[in-house]
């Protein structure tokens, strides 16, 4: 395993973790005290976070999870602004930028791999 690899692995390790102990945590507090939508915005930061993380130490991001981290994100923030977001227009919206913009990621990530050999 490459260090890249092992590196990607804690990463991801610690994201289930935080979203373990997030969860943990919210299930002790009783609900009527903690805002409609708080794991949302928990598990979409954390989303976030893990691929900016992987970003930075230039690591392939999963455009999966990142999609799914701003959805979660969005919905959470509607949820606690009690206003009903357009998931589907918003998916759509979010699949298409992934499409556009996968071709810039992909070229930054050939050229830190060029950097890598030299």
């Amino acid at each position: 395993m490459s260090e890249k690899e092992a590196l990607n692995k804690r990463i991801e390790n610690i994201s289930w973790g935080l979203f373990l102990v997030m969860l943990g945590g919210l299930w002790l507090v009783p609900g009527r005290l903690i805002p409609e939508g708080s794991w949302l915005i928990g598990a979409g930061l954390i989303m976030i976070g893990m691929n900016i993380v992987r970003f930075v130490n230039k690591i392939r991001m999963s455009g999966f999870s990142l999609v799914l981290g701003v959805i979660a994100l969005l919905s959470g923030i509607g949820d606690l602004l009690r206003y009903d977001l357009p998931l589907f227009p918003i998916l759509l919206i979010l699949i298409g930028a992934n499409i556009l913009l996968r071709p810039f990621l992909e070229r930054g990530s050939e050229i830190s791999k060029e950097y890598d050999h030299e």
